[in-house]
């Protein structure tokens, strides 16, 4: 296990662009996609092709837009069901989302109510729909500590030594959508990347939920690779910035693995000119992570990388994302690439042209063309 990579305090920019109050827009609450569109590469694609250019397309054109010989980087982070709801021996409700795995039995949770609910507390979880399982014993808990960096509270559980804890969720916990999702008809699927395979997230890689397996045949027949890596998404990636010099934020560990075959393919595909394309911002994380050496290479551990504008991109040559928070770390982390000016007005084009934001939303391709300019200036 390598030591968990910390920011690296890139030089800022512009001084505004340290300034928490510039990161934020004005969003209709119209703009905010409720529901997935349907099939999911038939969502919309702003395509920033350059410092000067933009296009707006449909993501399944992504095939049109790169490359043969670039290489895809995915990450394959599965959410699991990690909203559980529960009660104190006295029957106060009570509801939990799970973070961060901690031991075999032990996670990191946020907890409502929390602040009742010290070390030694006791919780009982019921199914939360019903299976073929409704009657077995409830799912227990104990509270064994706090957390004073994310107000959360770490607890032990109890459950059966011949069932695997996360079989135990998809009978007790649910998916958690995101809190602006309030008037959805998604199912939990649709809330998952067609390619997840690693249980440990609290909230999709949003990014990926756009590809669809015709997608990846034609993008496979171009000559177009993929790789993949992971981020279990957690507090780090949705926790708000709340200070107004960004630069003073924490991001909250976060698991991750950039393996050898991966880094072996993305050496691959620059050694005969191709780009690397990071899908999502979980992994320009993860794969700058890896490379904050200035070489890259694998590792597996903890990221607590923070990306904003002044940062100088080792790994990734473009990026593939959705429409993010006002003043959230994720849209520092696009400003990296383009700069904070030219996003927040790429923001009020797509809000104009009728874009859908943040997770069941559309996306933008920033081309490396795009990126490269933002680099280099």
């Amino acid at each position: 296990m390598n030591q968990p990579i910390r920011n690296s305090r890139p030089a800022i920019a512009h001084d505004v662009d340290r300034q928490l109050s510039a990161y934020d827009y004005p969003l209709p609450p119209g703009a905010i996609a409720q529901n997935p569109v349907e099939p999911r590469d038939h969502s919309r694609l702003f395509w920033v092709k350059s410092d000067q250019e933009v296009e707006h397309r449909i993501f399944r054109d992504l095939v049109d837009l790169l490359d043969a010989g670039d290489l895809l980087v995915l990450n394959d982070t599965r959410v699991i069901p990690a909203r559980l709801h529960g009660a104190k021996p006295s029957g106060a409700k009570v509801e939990v989302l799970l973070l961060e795995q901690r031991g075999i039995r032990q996670w990191l949770a946020l907890v409502k109510p929390g602040k009742r609910l010290k070390p030694g507390a006791t919780i009982v979880f019921t199914p939360a729909i019903a299976t073929e399982h409704t009657n077995r014993a409830p799912l227990t808990a104990t509270v064994i500590d706090s957390d004073p960096e994310t107000g959360g509270r770490l607890l032990e559980f109890e459950h059966p030594a011949d069932e695997s804890f996360f079989s135990l969720l998809d009978d007790y916990g649910e998916i958690p959508f995101p809190p602006y999702v309030t008037e959805s008809a998604a199912q939990p699927d649709q809330y998952q990347t067609i390619y997840a395979e690693r249980n440990g997230s609290a909230a999709a890689p949003t990014a990926g939920l756009h590809f669809t397996d015709e997608l990846f045949a034609q993008l496979d027949a171009k000559g177009i690779e993929r790789a993949i890596v992971t981020l279990h998404v957690g507090v780090g990636t949705f926790r708000p910035v709340e200070v107004e010099d960004i630069t003073t934020h924490a991001m909250h560990g976060e698991w991750i693995e950039v393996t050898a075959a991966t880094v072996d393919k993305i050496s691959a595909t620059k050694a005969r000119g191709g780009r690397v394309i990071a899908v999502g911002t979980t992994t320009v994380r993860s794969l700058e992570s890896a490379a904050v050496s200035g070489t890259l290479v694998p590792y597996t551990g903890k990221t607590e990388l923070f990306i904003y504008p002044g940062y100088q991109w080792q790994a990734v040559d473009g990026l593939i994302t959705n429409f993010h928070l006002p003043k959230s770390s994720l849209m520092m982390l696009v400003s990296a690439a383009i700069g904070r000016e030219r996003l927040l007005a790429l923001y009020h084009e797509a809000i104009a042209q009728n874009y859908r934001f943040f997770s069941f939303g559309d996306a933008m391709f920033i081309d490396p063309v795009a990126l490269r300019s933002q680099d280099l200036s």
